[in-house]
């Protein structure tokens, strides 16, 4: 039986995502950037935390790990990183195995945002739980690694389902779509997001889960070679 997913807004523009598996029950949160919300959420559905899936060290994906814990008894694991150390319960790294219940996942290492980030990916659905790796129509912020270990990074993402939805850790879609239109102009397929992307927002309703079909079509990161792009980026670097 598949997992189910859901997102639980936090902070100012964060999500935690929330995934419990049908057939035993058990659960787990990725990122939880305050406890809350998350509690909140998990009471109102009458889930019992069991894991907690942390993709990197930034605060507000992992300030409400520690009170999770200890409230519900839930496991944290997480990326080797010395900044993690007190607050892992288990270290995960490329290519090991994840266990929920009957759900059943990996681990995938995404150098870039930060140099020991890791992406979460489940089968049943097909679901990657990316952090700051990837956004909507953007990715995240060079802060540890480099442009070519995010390339890296993108390219184990790409090589997944083209169905696999995009669970990301940040609201940023529509503030990314400025610049993706910026450099894809003539993008019928973006267009046709951005469109949907704004009307999503105006009712205050998620631009996430998208899918990795949909990022192929439409996010610039990962149609650099795309023909179009280059040609306009080299007109603009042209005009300085």
């Amino acid at each position: 039986m598949p997992l189910i997913i859901d997102t639980v807004p936090l902070l100012s523009d964060n999500y935690a995502w929330i995934l419990h598996d049908t057939a035993t029950g058990n659960t787990a949160v990725v990122d939880p950037g305050e406890a809350d919300s998350v509690h909140a959420f998990l009471n109102t559905q009458g889930y019992r935390l069991n894991d907690i899936f942390l993709t990197h060290h930034h605060a507000d994906h992992i300030n409400g790990a520690s009170a999770l814990r200890q409230h519900y008894g839930a496991r944290i694991l997480g990326p080797r990183d010395q900044r993690l150390q007190s607050l892992v319960d288990e270290n995960l790294q490329e290519g090991d195995l994840l266990s929920l219940g009957e759900s059943h996942g990996h681990v995938l290492a995404t150098p870039g945002h930060t140099l020991s980030h890791l992406c979460y990916y489940f089968s049943n659905p097909s679901a990657l739980f990316c952090g700051d790796t990837l956004f909507s129509l953007g990715c995240g912020r060079l802060f540890e690694g480099t442009a070519e270990q995010l390339f890296e990074s993108f390219l184990k993402i790409i090589a997944l389902p083209p169905q696999t939805w995009i669970c990301c850790g940040h609201e940023y879609t529509l503030a990314n779509a400025d610049f993706a239109f910026h450099v894809d102009p003539t993008n019928h397929a973006l267009k046709e997001r951005i469109t949907q992307v704004r009307s999503l927002r105006s009712k205050g309703q998620p631009t996430l889960p998208s899918t990795l079909e949909q990022e192929l079509a439409t996010n610039p990161f990962l149609r650099a070679p795309n023909a179009q792009i280059l040609k306009h980026l080299r007109q603009e670097k042209d005009t300085f």
